[in-house]
């Protein structure tokens, strides 16, 4: 059974940086799509960003600001998030997608991590 475990999460001042770390155990990590969501609390459950063995695609909110990456060798997804703004503060939710490319719709993830929180102070 496939286990997402997030960290990184904190407070931090606007402008500033973090770097979130989602680890993946229980399944083949190399070769499936992985995303970033987010949900603010009263708000929607949002995408931030997802990778593939194909590319990567982001939210146009995070576009600029935010990188996924990810290291195979440690069954590990990133989210470097640079620039950060208040609208930033979220609890973040690492997924593992159903298939091999870097999709978006929540529809087509199977796997969720128990989230981290990032507040961003003003």
């Amino acid at each position: 059974q496939v286990q997402l475990v997030e960290s990184g999460g904190g407070l931090v001042q606007a402008g500033g940086s973090l770097r979130l770390s989602c680890a993946a155990s229980g399944g083949s990590f190399s070769s499936i799509g992985m995303g970033w969501f987010r949900q603010a609390p009263g708000k929607e459950r949002e995408f931030v960003a997802s990778i593939s063995s194909s590319g990567t695609y982001y939210a146009d909110s995070v576009k600029g600001r935010f990188t996924i990456s990810r290291d195979n060798a440690k069954n590990t997804v990133y989210l470097q998030m640079n620039s950060l703004k208040p609208e930033d503060t979220a609890i973040y939710y690492c997924a593992q997608s159903t298939t091999m490319a870097a999709t978006t719709a929540p529809y087509e993830y199977n796997y969720w991590g128990q989230g981290t929180q990032v507040t961003v102070s003003s």
